[in-house]
């Protein structure tokens, strides 16, 4: 767009001969045709601003997909710890109640037992194992995943478990409002455009107004080559282009232009409204999960003394196997929710950090 400030410059070489000829009939003309638009009234100056922010927006979006992907990368990394996690705590499981089933045979065995506690604790058994059988293929999906978002094949994606999800740091400073305006690519984004809608509208406005323009040109032209070189013709003219009659298509163009500009003014707005609520939520989500996790925590810790309360009273033959298998029952799902609640809580801080524009130089991931 930028070009258009600068003169135009061309050469053209026109040549012919006729046969027979009726008097001369080579001819050939060359010549050097040059033009120049003055931007009076700011109409190329305004499309050049506008273009120049429509660049920063894309930019912009640029900066966005990679914070995007980045948060992506990094959520879909801790699902990976966590179901890493999750498969684990399922092993362990069903080791644990390999062995109580071991135990109610030998019970059962020494009559000690009831047959419906054997199959109680069977069925308890098996669904270990489907849970196992889940949480496997949980994992290889997630390698899977992991490995395209990194740009490998999901075959040869590699990634160490670890050891499990790591501790949050303390909350980011949020700043200001203005601040999240700064930190936002997205929000520069539909800024840039709004931008670039108001130079749209200055340049249709200008496009109503007289247009000048120069011209010049140095041509030479010759019936005979030989003399081809001899003479040469120069011009410089001036012009003035007044629009009177075009059936309102340059006001409808300015209509149109504004009706734009208000379009991208009402998007920013929302887009602040969006981010800033964003930023709110997560806040709110973060201070309720943390509380959440303490209460799960306490559950499990509950339900642990519970279960083996209850399996002490059932080995000293004061209680039911019952009671021992739905507390056992109890305490390992507790447990595989309070690795789920850990999850959520990461990843509304990796939400809480998008929502901010990344990283503000405080109490970021590393």
């Amino acid at each position: 767009s930028s070009a258009e400030w600068w003169p135009t410059l061309d050469l053209g070489l026109d040549g012919q001969a006729q046969r027979p000829e009726t008097g001369s009939g080579d001819f050939a003309r060359l010549g050097a045709y040059s033009g120049y638009e003055i931007d009076l009234w700011g109409r190329i100056g305004s499309r050049v601003e506008a273009e120049r922010f429509r660049a920063a927006a894309t930019e912009a979006d640029y900066r966005t997909a990679r914070l995007t992907l980045s948060a992506e990368v990094a959520a879909t990394w801790f699902r990976l710890l966590t179901a890493s996690g999750q498969l684990e705590l399922v092993r362990s499981q069903l080791e644990t109640n390999s062995k109580i089933l071991d135990s109610l045979r030998n019970r059962f065995g020494a009559g000690q037992g009831e047959r419906a506690d054997l199959l109680r604790q069977e069925q308890l058994l098996e669904a270990s194992r489907e849970q196992l059988h889940i949480s496997e293929a949980r994992v290889q999906v997630l390698r899977h995943q992991l490995s395209i978002l990194v740009g490998d094949s999901p075959l040869q994606g590699a990634f160490p478990t670890g050891d499990g999800l790591p501790d949050l740091p303390p909350l980011p400073e949020t700043g200001l409002t203005a601040d999240l305006l700064q930190r936002r690519p997205d929000l520069r984004a539909a800024f840039n455009r709004l931008r670039a809608a108001d130079h749209e509208l200055a340049a249709a406005v200008a496009e109503r107004y007289p247009r000048i323009s120069l011209s010049a040109s140095v041509t030479t032209e010759e019936n005979d080559l030989t003399d081809f070189f001899d003479e040469w013709v120069r011009s410089l003219a001036g012009n003035l282009l007044l629009p009177v009659v075009d059936g309102g298509s340059r006001r409808a163009e300015v209509a149109r232009a504004e009706a734009v500009r208000r379009q991208q003014l009402y998007a920013y707005g929302q887009a602040v409204l969006r981010a800033v609520r964003e930023v709110e939520d997560a806040l709110v989500v973060e201070s309720r999960q943390s509380l959440r996790l303490q209460s799960l925590q306490e559950q499990v810790r509950l339900s642990r003394e519970s279960y083996l309360q209850l399996q002490r009273q059932y080995i000293n033959g004061a209680g039911n196997f019952l009671d021992v298998l739905t507390a056992l029952t109890n305490e390992q799902g507790l447990r595989r929710g309070l690795l789920e609640a850990r999850l959520d809580l990461m990843e509304n801080r990796i939400n809480l950090y998008r929502a901010l524009g990344g990283g503000t130089g405080a109490g970021e991931l590393n």
